[in-house]
């Protein structure tokens, strides 16, 4: 008996350049610039690129390619969505609600990292008007961005006074918007295609003005490039003993890639039957590395390094982004320009990912509810709307925001990058998954990928895992315990899972009653309808 025929994808990419574009555009964001440098400071400098690069190639570029084939398989037999692609991989009726974690993971990071866009946004435009400029005091720039975010008190943005953020705020959740509404062709590659290279413009203008700073204060001769290069680049091996510093690689590595978000299954969905993953995974895997190593690692420390010295290792992400740089341009020649050109990369960067955590939610909507794409994209907005005015609510000390990236952005990317990598090897088989892989391939993948990703890959995660929640669970599941708004922000994301898997449930019945799946054997897969006999 022979599956109905699957139903076309309602989308597809323009070019292989575009989707190359859009999938770098996702992984290029302010992991890049701001979280890369900041971990490779704290953990062993050069020697931090040794477990990175590691974890490139035993988690990042093998699951990359998994992803890739498995959505193309996916899209091929007319699923987009990751419940649905997952039920085409593992023909058991509980896959497709692994996939209701695919959807929450980017949906629930959007609702944090709009928020974050709009603060570089404001950031760049108080450049432009020079609000920005407030000499060398550090204090004065810490509270800026205090006031800025909100970071005083729950509900400060909305304050009369305040609420200029919110129109930010409101401007950048439109063009999310507006682009995913356009779809993957003419609303997200298009704008791929546009931000992409201006995003190296901009980043390329900033290097040069910061590889020729020179010695600023001959008073303090270590504070130079040369000096600055060194702090970043220059190995302490002994952090290689500590766990953390492979735990802080490898996490790097998901932000950096998006690899465990739910997005690349996503994205290489709406690719045609014989377009090349193997070189298109890497193509995207390798223009994400030139802007996070040559351009992240040879900028942000660096030119801070030059003017605050050793006492920038201990800054944060958003106290390195927003603190200790925009300090760093008041006191370098020409620094409202370049803060300018900065905040601006980091605003495209940021939009190029936010727009790639929507479109996971809106191929769910459209192809498992049945709704069109006016109707979806107004259901996705009004729920991304919430969990981002719970953000701006609950600003004060960004516990909520932290919460959500604690426990979505980074231990949720874990769990599903090991489902996926189980689902690969075991399920779907390395040798099917190596026949779809290089199908219309101009270049193959080393066989021992393959048993890397059935044996060596899924060890090496619930290795990360365990000792990931080992080191952090106990912390902020004190914290919980301890702050009203840290549960509240748990509650948001079970009630928004269960909300998700209740409608996965609802997809799958559809999707059983047209005939398109059908739940056979343990390990059965849904076979092209050309071979399904």
């Amino acid at each position: 008996m022979s599956e109905a025929s699957p139903q076309p994808p309602r989308d597809q990419w323009g070019s292989r350049i575009g989707v190359i574009l859009a999938v770098a555009g996702s992984a290029v964001g302010l992991g890049n610039f701001l979280r890369f440098p900041g971990q490779a400071a704290q953990n062993g400098g050069g020697a931090f690129m040794i477990p990175y690069f590691v974890a490139l190639l035993v988690l990042g570029i093998p699951l990359c390619w998994a992803e890739w084939t498995m959505g193309r398989y996916g899209g091929r037999l007319g699923f987009n969505s990751a419940p649905g692609v997952y039920s085409a991989i593992w023909r058991n009726r509980f896959a497709k609600y692994f996939g209701a974690i695919a959807v929450l993971i980017p949906l629930v990071i959007y609702m944090y990292y709009v928020v974050i866009e709009a603060w570089c946004l404001g950031y760049a435009l108080s450049y432009l008007s020079g609000s920005l400029m407030k000499g060398s005091d550090p204090a004065a720039y810490e509270e800026f961005f205090g006031n800025f975010v909100g970071a005083g008190e729950h509900g400060a943005l909305l304050q009369p006074g305040n609420r200029s953020f919110l129109w930010l705020l409101g401007a950048t959740f439109l063009l999310n918007f507006v682009l995913i509404y356009r779809g993957v062709n003419k609303g997200i590659e298009t704008f791929c295609r546009f931000a992409m290279p201006l995003m190296v413009i901009c980043a390329l203008c900033v290097l040069v003005r910061v590889l020729t700073l020179g010695t600023p204060d001959p008073s303090k001769p270590d504070q130079s490039v040369i000096g600055g290069l060194g702090f970043m680049w220059n190995p302490d091996f002994q952090a290689l003993s500590n766990p953390q510093t492979w735990l802080a690689a490898s996490g790097q590595i998901f932000f950096s890639l998006s690899v465990g978000f739910g997005i690349i299954v996503n994205y290489a969905s709406y690719l045609r039957e014989d377009d090349d993953v193997v070189l298109s995974g890497l193509s995207a895997s390798s223009m994400n590395e030139f802007f996070e190593v040559c351009l992240g690692g040879l900028i942000t420390l660096p030119a801070a390094f030059i003017f605050l010295g050793t006492a920038v290792a201990g800054f944060g992400t958003f106290g390195l982004g927003f603190n200790a740089l925009p300090n760093v341009f008041a006191a370098m020649p020409g620094g409202q320009f370049f803060g300018f050109l900065w905040f601006f990369m980091l605003f495209l960067a940021a939009v190029t990912s936010s727009v790639s955590m929507l479109q996971p939610a809106i191929a769910f909507f459209e192809e498992g509810l049945g709704l069109k794409r006016h109707a979806s994209a107004s259901i996705l907005g009004l729920i991304a709307a919430i969990g981002a005015g719970f953000i701006v609510y609950f600003s004060k000390g960004l516990v909520a925001l932290d919460t959500f990236d604690f426990w979505v952005g980074t231990g949720l990317i874990y769990l599903l990058a090991m489902i996926q990598a189980v689902m690969y090897g075991w399920i779907f088989g390395i040798d099917r998954g190596e026949e779809e892989a290089h199908r219309g391939a101009h270049i193959r993948i080393p066989r021992f990928v393959q048993f890397m990703l059935k044996y060596v890959t899924p060890l090496y995660l619930a290795v990360i895992f365990v000792a990931f929640c080992w080191q952090n669970v106990p912390d902020y599941a004190a914290t919980i315990s301890q702050d009203t708004v840290a549960l509240g922000s748990i509650l948001f994301i079970l009630v928004l899972l269960v909300f998700l898997l209740v409608l996965v449930h609802i997809a799958g019945r559809r999707w059983a009653a047209e005939g398109r799946i059908r739940h056979v054997g343990q390990y059965g897969l849904l076979l092209p309808v050309e071979d399904d006999e």
